[in-house]
């Protein structure tokens, strides 16, 4: 039974759902780094929102675990690199609190309009200035998104119903999908120039990271108001207070900060700022979607293989799991096969799709290849951490789909680019769903992948066999199967020899002396 680790508060219903199906929770939170180490070992999940770190130290500890689950969206409080290096899958919950999060911009938005924080303050301190706060209709303004993905996305939908024109700045953003939100796509200096309220839904990466820089707020529309509900990090915070206090910034509300918790700002007490401490995802629907959200696809991927919304490998549905297990059983012998027989010497891989394989999505069959692949160079590998070591050895990895029909009904290849050409292997899938090797360097041959094999290329005469059984005979070394191929008569033969036992490398050796043997490699899948 799997064990999942719920270590920061997280609404009820997520152990709920974890006991329901069938896998064991504790909820244990509020621990220091220190005691999670000491008991992080013993979990194949972890489940957390944004008090736990997720370090080096924590994931060097955490000998059995598979996934971290952030509830919620931001995974800045984990190490991905670590975990990817780990193999060690790291989620997150894009869209449990995105209308949360988009009405809170929305909010903050129309208390900059109409200076909601101040005009309360003086009314309740017994003034009644009416005078003094002068507001602004949202009405026909435009309103500048940098980011619209899904949370851009609903604050878009949301202005529109308020009669706002909307521009977005966004690299992403298709024409079509900017047409079916009705949003205008610019380019960011456009945005800046004519923008009256800008809003941020973007993530903190280097490309993001202060976008809104002292010279590009420079560029913005006299009497801008900005909000920002998605990262600290995305402006200047120095250069937005110089800009308030020059007037040419109308007002500025930030949800987020660039060093939370943000107990102390130049921005405090500026006139026309308003802060609040992180709400965006800070309702009681958000908490309770997240949480449901988080269990259910850690559930479906310690149960039955599924990944969603992952950020350190592609997505697999858990209906697709069941269906690409097979696909990725053989894809990983493939890998195995070509790792093991042409070594260090492989420039670029291709992974080919055919027949009912190229119906299916082929990134897990390309995860699972690459993983048979770097499990000949690395230890504990997998699917999550095998394309960072294959790009970090400078792999050249392509993916080539076939509509064709071919030989046979599903068909997965796997060429080798090496100094010395091309290597490729292919297999099927049997209709019970066992995986087969059909092709091996260019010779049709039929075989299983499993167990301890022997890989032998011979020069095709008579007697061979025997000699060969002779000898493994002579070594102790009993036979299971025996799979041979060529290309004609008299030519190079290639043999699977699958064997009960370890073939030591004195056998290999002695194998290498029989005549007219040109290559002997001992195989283990």
């Amino acid at each position: 039974m799997p064990k999942v680790l719920i270590s920061d508060k997280m609404d009820p219903k997520a152990a709920a759902l974890f006991r329901d199906r069938g896998i064991h929770v504790d909820e244990i939170t509020g621990q220091t780094p220190d005691e999670l180490k000491a008991i992080i070992g013993d979990y194949d999940g972890l489940a957390i929102r944004s008090s736990t770190k997720v370090t080096v130290d924590i994931l060097a500890a955490a000998t059995n675990l598979k996934v971290v689950g952030r509830a919620g969206i931001g995974v800045d409080n984990v190490d991905i690199p670590a975990a990817t290096a780990r193999g060690v899958v790291v989620m997150n919950t894009p869209f449990g609190n995105s209308i949360t999060t988009a009405e809170h911009a929305i909010a903050l938005m129309f208390a900059l309009a109409r200076q909601l924080p101040e005009a309360d303050s003086s009314t309740q301190a017994g003034k009644w200035e009416k005078n003094r706060f002068m507001g602004v209709e949202v009405t026909a303004k435009t309103l500048g998104l940098i980011g619209a993905g899904n949370i851009g996305s609903i604050v878009a939908s949301r202005a529109l119903g308020l009669k706002m024109k909307v521009v977005a700045f966004d690299p992403y953003l298709t024409p079509d999908r900017a047409v079916e939100l009705g949003v205008e796509k610019v380019e960011l200096d456009e945005l800046l120039k004519r923008s009256d309220f800008i809003t941020l839904h973007t993530p903190l990466t280097d490309q993001t990271r202060g976008i809104l820089s002292r010279d590009n707020l420079a560029k913005t529309k006299r009497g801008v108001r900005i909000v920002n509900c998605a990262r600290g990090g995305l402006i200047d915070e120095a250069a937005l207070k110089d800009g308030l206090d020059s007037g040419h910034i109308g007002g500025a509300a930030l949800d987020v900060f660039e060093v939370e918790p943000a107990t102390a700002s130049p921005l405090f007490g500026t006139s026309g700022f308003i802060s609040t401490p992180h709400l965006g995802a800070s309702t009681s629907e958000a908490q309770v979607n997240v949480a449901i959200q988080v269990a259910e696809q850690m559930s479906d991927f310690l149960l039955l293989g599924g990944v969603t919304n992952a950020i350190n490998m592609p997505s697999l549905t858990a209906e697709e799991a069941p269906r690409l297990k097979p696909y990725m059983a053989l894809a990983e012998k493939l890998g195995k096969l070509v790792g093991q027989v042409v070594g260090d010497d492989i420039r670029a891989i291709a992974i080919e799709v055919e027949g009912a394989a190229a119906q299916l999505n082929q990134k897990p069959i390309t995860g699972a290849v690459l993983a048979g692949l770097m499990g000949t160079y690395s230890d504990s590998v997998n699917t999550v951490n095998a394309p960072v070591l294959a790009k970090e050895r400078g792999l050249d990895v392509r993916e080539v789909r076939h509509d064709r029909e071919g030989d046979y009904h599903t068909l997965v290849a796997v060429e080798a680019t090496t100094g010395k050409g091309v290597r490729r292997v292919a297999g099927t899938l049997f209709g019970n769903g066992s995986p087969r090797l059909v092709e091996l360097f260019g010779i049709e041959i039929e075989a299983e992948l499993d167990g301890a094999m022997l890989y032998i290329v011979n020069t095709d005469t008579p007697g061979f066999i025997g000699k060969l059984g002779t000898a493994l005979g002579e070594a102790r070394i009993n036979i299971a199967t025996f799979n041979l191929g060529r290309r004609k008569a008299r030519d190079d033969a290639a043999s699977l020899v699958a064997v009960d036992g370890v073939i030591g490398p004195q056998v290999v050796a002695d194998l290498c002396q029989l005549d007219g043997v040109r290559k002997v490699v001992a195989l283990n899948f």
